[in-house]
């Protein structure tokens, strides 16, 4: 199959403004609970749509009262957080254009930013980035005229300002907002060159949310409850967000993944959208956790009965014989699983990159579908998505109503419809590169079958190419070798090389458990266990079992052990857990150099 095509139920109103539920879910349900905040107190307040509305109105007359005008950009310097959010509506409802920005941010990516939009305002969040764009020289941005500080009153300092204006110069302006309006400004990780600024329209967020809300509305929908954890400045997260408040689902804010367990079992999330990296860390806890107290058998039988499990409910069902071995590991294992999870949770979305089939089946087996999908910034997100409808683990979905996708001569995935967006900001050679008869050029490798479910199977610009002429896609082995418990990060190379070798990091999190298991003194530090023959034997086993799933050529020959993980903190990792090839490849120069001595 070449192209896909699947018709749309809806139509764009000429006058959509993202921040119109604000206003009509005040006037149609004044007490749905919108939003969990925190009380300053240790504990939860609920805030319901009437609240919402006049926070939201509050906040955009402080806006337009500090002057903002049509158009203007209004960038966010935060981790995610319920303020996030409520400048997001306000800035849409004052008529203004919000650009995001990572709170993880150096100083010389948000001049970059804040330089190129012409941001007017800033909203930053703490001290840390105060200090951030202290160090960038105020003469270089000459359109900033302020910036405010969220942990310092900045949401009641614009709602004081305003208090004087009324109600009513909100709705005038956002009613100047019309579908073709600019709605945001979210910049691209920029590994090779400078950011470009994706600009996406009213039409195309409104697309994205009417898309979502329709495809997931089995558990997508009011009352349901979502804890909000991936960085709101990636447009996955604010996709997220949008749908859940369109479907007027409780949303709950964090920025803190080191407790997501305890907070899933606080909040007891409906459902979860996530990166597959979490998903990955879920999986392994539970696997290192049972292998640590001497179950690991049991899990690992739990484990392939669940993944038989799914796979069977795409070959005309499960038998007598597993549904009863599926019954007996449901007690043991797949409950506890779904208690990490909050014990409420029944379905999760993934995206931001590829899960991999063994994990999607089993997830689904265990009781907790995860419905991947594919999208980029590009794209205002999610493109395609499995749904309760139409869902075949490994895939990336089916395109979203009102949306095509096909394949290119050289296998290229290309991309149309209403989510896809009009171009990059004040450049249009980028634009041009990337939209070619009106169809986005992803860079990614693909394939559509006959019920249009789509494949990613490689990135075009990542692929290798070995010295023998062998092209390499680094997914499928990167991928396989993150399902292992004592692996953190993967990165194939090999470009020009004899043959294909692997970068890989541990988890330090598996360590400990592993040293009690063989006898290892607990002390021993990373550099030591690395040389350490049994711990070569597990990875290199695990580097064995991935090479089965490519052609000879493709295989791993050689690896390294690193005795550094990588992370957003170091520059490895983007805020979605991606790889930044470009810099691994420069700051571990040494050790590909030693893979090929």
């Amino acid at each position: 199959m070449r192209e896909f095509e699947v018709p749309a139920s809806y139509t764009i109103p000429d006058d959509a403004n993202n921040s119109d539920n604000v206003f009509r879910f005040a006037a149609e349900t004044p007490n749905a609970v919108l939003f969990n905040v925190p009380n300053g107190s240790g504990g939860w307040n609920d805030v319901n749509a009437a609240e919402f509305e006049k926070a939201v109105i509050g906040v955009a007359k402080g806006l337009i009262a500090a002057g903002i005008e049509l158009g203007d950009r209004v960038a966010i310097m935060s981790s995610t957080r319920y303020e996030w959010t409520l400048l997001d509506f306000a800035i849409w409802a004052a008529g203004g254009v919000t650009v995001a920005i990572y709170d993880s941010s150096a100083a010389e990516q948000a001049k970059w930013i804040l330089q190129d939009s012409e941001t007017k305002l800033l909203v930053i969040e703490n001290d840390k980035h105060r200090a951030t764009i202290d160090e960038i020289d105020a003469g270089s941005m000459p359109a900033l005229a302020e910036t405010l500080q969220i942990d310092k009153g900045a949401i009641d300092a614009l709602i004081s300002r305003g208090a004087e204006l009324d109600d009513e110069v909100v709705h005038t302006r956002r009613k100047q907002v019309g579908a073709a309006s600019p709605a945001t400004l979210i910049y691209t990780s920029g590994t090779t060159g400078k950011p470009k600024g994706v600009q996406l329209t009213h039409a195309n967020l409104y697309a994205e949310s009417r898309s979502g809300c329709i495809e997931l509305s089995a558990f997508v929908s009011e009352g349901q409850k979502t804890l909000l954890f991936l960085p709101l400045a990636h447009v996955f997260a604010r996709a997220v967000a949008l749908i859940a408040f369109d479907s007027r689902a409780t949303i709950r804010h964090t920025a803190d993944w080191t407790t997501l367990v305890e907070q899933f079992g606080d909040f007891k999330p409906d459902f979860i959208l996530s990166v597959p990296r979490v998903f990955e860390k879920v999986f392994n806890s539970a696997e290192q956790k049972a292998h640590d107290g001497g179950k690991g058998k049991i899990f690992d039988a739990a484990a392939e009965t669940a993944i038989a499990y799914s796979e069977a409910l795409e070959q005309g069902g499960p038998g007598l014989l597993l549904k009863l071995k599926h019954f007996v590991f449901d007690k043991l294992v797949y409950s506890k699983l779904r208690a990490a999870l909050g014990g409420q949770c029944v379905a999760a979305v993934s995206g931001g990159g590829p899960l991999g089939a063994r994990l999607g089946h089993f997830f689904r087996g265990a009781g907790v579908t995860i419905y991947e999908g594919y999208g980029l910034t590009e794209t205002t997100a999610a493109f395609s998505v499995n749904t309760p409808a139409n869902i075949r683990v490994g895939t990336v979905g089916r395109p979203l109503q009102g949306h095509a996708a096909k394949i290119a001569e050289d296998g290229e995935l290309l991309l149309k419809g209403s989510v896809v967006f009009d171009g990059y900001w004040k450049n249009p050679e980028a634009t041009a590169e990337a939209i070619e008869d009106g169809w986005f050029k992803t860079g990614d490798l693909g394939a559509i079958d006959a019920d249009g479910f789509i494949t990613i199977t490689g990135r075009k610009k990542e692929i290798l190419v070995t010295a023998g002429g062998k092209n390499v896609s680094p997914a499928i082995l990167e991928d396989s070798l993150r399902a292992h418990p004592l692996i953190s990060q993967v990165m194939v190379v090999g470009d020009g090389q004899p043959f294909i070798g692997a970068l890989i990091t541990l988890d330090p999190e598996a360590l400990p458990g592993w040293k009690d298991r063989h006898g290892v003194s607990a002390d021993t530090s990373t550099e030591t266990l690395i040389e350490n023959e049994a711990l070569i034997a597990d990875i290199q086993a695990a580097v064995d079992e991935t090479n089965k799933k490519v052609s000879k050529a493709e295989a791993i020959k050689k690896i390294r052990i690193l005795p550094v993980d990588w992370t957003q903190e170091t520059g490895e990792l983007t805020p979605k857990m991606s790889l930044k090839r470009a810099v691994v490849m420069k700051q571990y120069a040494g050790e590909v150099d030693k893979i090929y001595s």
